[in-house]
């Protein structure tokens, strides 16, 4: 059954969240401090974390940078939940790791679609061959949402995912970095953030080797280039 880690201090608000969630056929679990929710996360490994910005001790973004860091929950889904809805504040749960960004006050349809949403990513398992994407050694698989390298499968998270597809359909083409923000973020190109070039740290990472074929142009962006042989 799927398990969703609510991370909020108002206990009223954590309280409904819980309630819609169980409603719905999930598992609840509650945590009112970004401790208690980064203990809940390692050891219950959750489906998806539903995670407060403001929270009394560990501020949510430090927390998700520390849930992504952390190889038992890199690739765990986050929605960050906030009453800051500047779009400054979407581009720091964005830097942070996070896959979504659901502003207070929210209706809890909404919330839980935007859940499913997330989750049905990271789920769907009916492959087609035109949703494969490869090039050296490296094959996206849209419809299964994994990612195959020489082989062996590579976890990541959706905003990674949607990033290396982006890349890798748009091969030896340059990618500006506004032209990321906007595609891949859904943020306005005009932003000045570092988003872009953080993510592209841990996708090659993640890819290890095969994160050279993500050239950074200087002054420009990125491009996923390869030799033709390749």
């Amino acid at each position: 059954m799927t398990t969703i880690l609510i991370v909020e201090d108002e206990a009223d608000l954590r309280e409904l969240v819980a309630h819609h969630v169980e409603a719905a056929g999930m598992i609840a679990l509650q945590a009112a401090t970004g401790n208690e929710g980064l203990a809940l996360a390692r050891s219950k490994k959750p489906d998806l974390i539903l995670l407060d910005l403001m929270l009394p001790d560990l501020q949510g973004v430090e927390v998700c940078k520390r849930l992504r860091t952390d190889p038992a929950t890199a690739t765990t889904p986050i929605i960050m939940l906030t009453a800051k809805t500047a779009e400054g504040d979407r581009v720091q749960g964005f830097e942070a790791g996070a896959d979504d960004y659901v502003p207070k006050p929210f209706s809890t349809r909404e919330l839980l679609l935007r859940v499913r949403a997330v989750l049905r990513r990271r789920d769907q398992t009916t492959p087609q061959e035109s949703d494969l994407i490869t090039g050296g050694g490296i094959t996206v698989d849209s419809a299964r949402h994994i990612v195959v390298v020489d082989g062996v499968e590579v976890k990541m998270t959706a905003l990674e995912f949607r990033l290396l597809a982006t890349l890798m359909q748009r091969r030896a083409r340059v990618q500006t970095r506004q032209v990321l923000l906007e595609d891949v973020w859904g943020l306005s190109p005009d932003l000045q953030t570092r988003t872009v070039d953080t993510h592209v740290k841990r996708l090659r990472e993640r890819l290890g080797p095969a994160g050279d074929h993500i050239e950074t142009v200087r002054g420009v962006g990125y491009c996923f280039r390869i030799q033709d042989n390749a």
